[in-house]
């Protein structure tokens, strides 16, 4: 069976693996998990990294097109509605 790690424990680790203060098997074995999987884990946190400093990230320019798209939606309900009351005025459809 698995062992399941929590994320802070991972975090912890990897920071303490790039402090370069102990030997990495030293690391491992404090929190018992296999020195490649640590190394793993540090080659993850250092690729996304970079990541962290973006100032908009995909899932924010995805909402905010989004939210442009849904304003740009009501503004041309309001815009229809208001012609569809005018033309049922003036073609005598509307009921009094």
């Amino acid at each position: 069976m698995r062992k399941r790690i929590s994320p802070e424990l991972k975090a912890k680790a990897v920071l303490e693996t790039l402090r370069e203060e102990r030997p990495l098997n030293q690391i491992a074995s404090d929190y018992e998990v296999h020195p490649n999987m640590l190394s793993a884990w540090k080659a993850s946190a250092v690729k996304g990294m970079a990541t962290l400093f973006e100032k908009e990230t995909k899932a924010q320019v995805d909402k905010d097109a989004h939210d442009k798209q849904v304003e740009e939606l009501y503004a041309q309900i309001g815009r229809l509605t208001t012609q569809v009351t005018w033309l049922k005025k003036k073609s005598g459809l509307e009921l009094p």
